[in-house]
């Protein structure tokens, strides 16, 4: 009897639950709805050096694209995993509206000098903008701590997400679509 029972108990627990294969099939047909926190406004980029762009980029000029602010620096490897999906975002969605920013704050002193930069980005054939931030500004206006760290911002001009390290790339694609189908109000 008590086997009975337990069959019973395990019958109705598991054997009436989906299986994952009905549930991954059920959720790929349903459509993601992506809602992201309005975190403020974005500080605007004050640099002066870039690279990969003919004149220095604002945010404010950059409104009603979306914009994804990398901080970064070519010596982490952190940072260099991270690179293929910035790069492959970049090809799939800049001429969807994105606009992809290097940040990049030097941890060592080899990475403050312009040529190691320069070398760099050739080396890991980045072509998205990529600015120098020697004195912090950009990273410092943004309360940044870590290498590497993803801001994404909207067309407003407002933060929508932030992601510190390596991984959650599905997300952060998930995120960066669902800002492109925003609506941009001037």
């Amino acid at each position: 009897m008590k086997r009975f029972l337990l069959s019973l108990i395990a019958l109705l627990l598991f054997g009436c639950a989906p299986r994952q294969a009905e549930l991954q099939s059920a959720d790929s047909s349903m459509p993601k709805v992506v809602s992201l926190p309005d975190l403020g406004p974005a500080p605007e980029l004050t640099n002066d050096t870039w690279l990969n762009v003919d004149a220095p980029l604002r945010l404010a000029d950059l409104r009603g694209k979306v914009v994804i602010l990398e901080m970064w620096t070519f010596g982490c490897i952190n940072c260099q995993n991270v690179m293929p999906s910035l790069k492959e975002w970049h090809s799939k969605y800049q001429d969807q509206g994105l606009v992809i920013i290097g940040n990049h704050f030097p941890e060592f002193s080899y990475e403050k000098e312009l040529t190691n930069l320069k070398e760099a980005i050739a080396r890991f054939d980045i072509q998205y903008p990529v600015t120098q931030d020697n004195d912090g500004a950009t990273w410092r206006a943004y309360k940044n701590h870590y290498w590497p760290a993803l801001y994404l911002i909207d067309k407003q001009g407002h933060i929508r997400y932030v992601h510190i390290g390596e991984g959650r790339y599905k997300e952060t694609e998930e995120n960066i679509k669902a800002l492109l189908e925003e609506q941009y109000s001037e």
